[in-house]
């Protein structure tokens, strides 16, 4: 099992219209055959000094092994989602863990 986690911090000027947008293209991201499972959420209210809650939209994919992660980055809905919306962060950061 491979799970791929991604942290998005939007660009703070964006409109309420197109934060709405990505976060719709986000949850597109549900509908990629080869996952598994798909976690999407936003910064919940723990409160502990450890906790990064300074991100705007958090993705935890879980993925059957490396072939299905290789597929899941050139699924059309992925691709369409980085087509769509990279413009629309500041800050991504990716996690894959075995």
């Amino acid at each position: 099992m491979l799970v791929h986690t991604v942290y998005f911090w939007i660009k703070k000027d964006l409109s309420d219209e197109r934060r709405a947008a990505f976060a719709r293209g986000v949850d597109s991201l549900a509908g990629i055959k080869c996952a598994e499972a798909v976690y999407i959420g936003t910064p919940a209210a723990t409160a502990r000094p450890v906790i990064d809650r300074t991100y705007d939209i958090g993705l935890t994919v879980l993925l059957k092994d490396m072939a299905a992660h290789d597929a899941y980055q050139v699924d059309p809905l992925h691709v369409a989602f980085l087509d769509s919306f990279r413009d629309d962060w500041e800050r991504v950061v990716i996690y894959d863990a075995d």
